[in-house]
């Protein structure tokens, strides 16, 4: 009986498009913790992390724990992949399917995902690094976005399969 109610629920388009937020969501997360791999092992570690938090605490880059800076790196990973949710839904109701992967389109998935990966990248490094300042700006700002790239790359890539496998499932 609650089987049938909720799938009931979940076949209204109000619902269906918040179970699409929820995922992307997680695929976001998911992709946020595969990122933190590789960013660990660059030479600056999390440093874009521990600017994006300083910028949100309004406090320098030193003065951030270890704790604000995941949480604000995994918060923003959520984020992204609802914006990767959001941009998928209209580009499926925008273009027409033609090569379903797991439970998306494929072009639609590749946009999504490309326009996703680009955004994280311009706003962290073109927005969120200047307003760091001090000397992370002036000494590091390269060596920074050169991170903010690698690791854009890496979650785009982790989004890229994880969000198709979990959007079958809705």
């Amino acid at each position: 009986m609650y089987v049938d109610i909720v799938l009931d629920v979940a076949a209204t388009p109000r619902a269906a498009s918040a179970i699409r937020l929820v995922l992307g969501a997680l695929a976001g997360l998911v992709a946020a913790v595969a990122m933190g791999v590789p960013m660990g092992r660059q030479e600056g570690g999390f440093t874009p992390a521990y600017v994006a938090a300083s910028v949100l605490r309004r406090t320098a880059p030193d003065a951030v724990s270890f704790r604000d800076a995941s949480v604000v790196h995994h918060g923003t990973g959520m984020l992204a992949g609802v914006l990767y949710a959001a941009v998928l839904t209209f580009g499926e109701n925008v273009v027409p399917a033609m090569v379903p992967v797991g439970g998306v389109d494929l072009l639609s998935h590749l946009a999504a995902v490309a326009l996703v990966v680009s955004f994280i990248y311009v706003f962290f490094a073109h927005f969120v690094l200047p307003r760091a300042g001090g000397g992370i700006y002036e000494e590091q700002s390269t060596a920074v976005r050169g991170q903010w790239l690698r690791s854009s790359l890496v979650f785009g890539a982790a989004l890229a399969v994880v969000a198709p496998v979990l959007f079958a499932f809705a």
